[in-house]
């Protein structure tokens, strides 16, 4: 059985969604780096930087950073059709999310992490900035990868998954409707499928943009 180590508004409802399309037996034990419990303490001694999600395997080996888990599955399960279309450039896209618009959100969430102790003004203009970049970023995605995100089978992709899935954060969805509407239509579509909407409903209930 695989496990994965996550919480609601997260990163881990990709691999909730990828590990249903894989027809694995798994189950999700709520645990993150900002939640006290049993879960958060086992995910640090699995994983150091206590970041969700973390996927183990059934033979044990231990899977972090979404898009690493989600090409590990595409490549270990091809039936998912997870990797469907034209591979190179899902494999491009998915790295894309997390170099330019995850790395970027993990600056605006903990800008102290990278600022220590400097004042609220040097802060608050770091994650401005940061914002500016990552909205940036997702407009460039949208010029880039609007048609990868589905499979032949108009079946939502790792990438279709990862991208509507990163797109919830940040304000980042007002940004396309403004920018890029045909986009942010494209990821409505995947937000509405038949598998993807009700794991999507549970991690943000109130969710009213797509």
């Amino acid at each position: 059985m695989y496990t994965l180590y996550g919480i609601d508004e997260s990163g881990s409802c990709m691999i909730e969604i990828a590990l249903q399309r894989c027809a694995v037996p798994w189950r999700r034990i709520d645990a993150s780096s900002w939640a006290d419990g049993e879960g958060s303490e086992d995910l640090a001694r699995i994983n150091p930087l206590k970041q969700i999600p973390t996927l183990v395997t059934p033979d044990g080996q231990v899977l972090t950073e979404s898009a690493a888990i989600l090409i590990h599955l595409g490549l270990e399960f091809p039936a998912s059709h997870l990797l469907a279309g034209n591979r190179a450039q899902i494999l491009r896209g998915l790295v894309y999310i997390a170099a330019n618009c995850y790395s970027a959100i993990g600056i605006i969430d903990y800008p102290q992490r990278w600022l220590g102790t400097a004042d609220e003004a040097l802060q608050t203009q770091l994650t401005t900035g940061t914002r500016r970049y990552l909205h940036h970023a997702w407009v460039v995605f949208a010029q880039q990868f609007a048609d990868q995100l589905f499979t032949p089978d108009t079946v939502p992709n790792a990438l279709g998954i990862m991208a509507a899935a990163v797109s919830r954060w940040d304000a980042a969805r007002d940004v396309l409707n403004d920018l890029a509407p045909g986009f942010a239509q494209t990821l409505a579509q995947v937000d509405a499928d038949p598998l993807v909407a009700p794991v999507f409903a549970r991690h943000w209930p109130e969710w009213g943009v797509s």
